[in-house]
This record gives structure tokens, sequence and C-alpha cells, in this order.
């Protein structure tokens, strides 16, 4: 349940950040920067500050490799779903969301590896702390 809980935050907060229909903080913040330019400013530091959260955790839990074979196993998948004809690829907006899902994917279970390998090995993750 915790993974499903940090995968559809990672999905909310790219959905929410850019998506196709006109319901997004960039569609927004651009039609209305000039009469609302601080909620603007204020709603984009916002945003900065939870993807820097979510990427800074991604990179300490499974690192840039990680992120990568995540997003190629997930790309893997998609082709396979093409080549077998379950998906299309004539549809732009279908091709945009599944872009969210996978980029949400690979946040979702960067957040969550710590936690897996924790359980399957038993082993604990600590950050690095200077002693005094």
């Amino acid at each position: 349940m915790s993974f499903l809980i940090r995968w559809l935050t990672a999905f909310v907060l790219l959905a929410v950040t850019w998506n196709p229909t006109e319901w997004n903080f960039s569609r927004w913040a651009l039609q209305n920067w000039e009469t609302q330019l601080p909620l603007a400013v204020l709603g984009g530091l916002v945003l900065v500050v939870v993807y820097l959260v979510y990427l800074r955790a991604t990179l300490r839990s499974i690192g840039p490799i990680g992120m990568a074979l995540v997003a190629a196993v997930f790309a893997a998948l998609i082709w396979v779903l093409i080549d077998w004809g379950w998906l299309e690829t004539g549809n732009s907006v279908i091709n945009q969301w599944l872009g969210i899902i996978l980029a949400s994917l690979v946040l979702g279970i960067g957040l969550s590896w710590s936690i897996f390998r924790r359980r399957i090995s038993g082993q604990v993750d600590i950050d690095d702390v200077d002693e005094e």
C-alpha cells in the first residue's frame, strides 16, 4: 500500500505540473502570469521544492543508473504492448499520459526502493552523519 501512495503522489505531482489537458499548472501559469504573477511564482516554487525532494530521494535510493534501468524496463513493456497490438501509437494524448505514468513509476519505485530492499534483505539504509 505504501508504494501505491508514493506512486500516486508522484503521478499527481507530474500531472498537476503538466498534462495534455487544459487543467495543469504550466498552462495556467502561462495564461495568468500577468495577472497572477505572485501566485504563479509561489506555485512554481512549491512544485520545485517537491520535485527536489522526490528526485533527491530517488537518486539516493536507486541512483541515475537505476532510474534509467527502471525507465528502460517500463519502456520495453510499452514496446511489447505496442508490438502485441494492445496499445496504439497514433494517439498523442495517450502517449503523453503514458510518459507521465512512466516518469511517475520511476519516481515511485525510487522512493519505495529502500523500504523494499530493507524488507527483502534486512539491511537498513542510513544517511551519512558527521560525528562531532
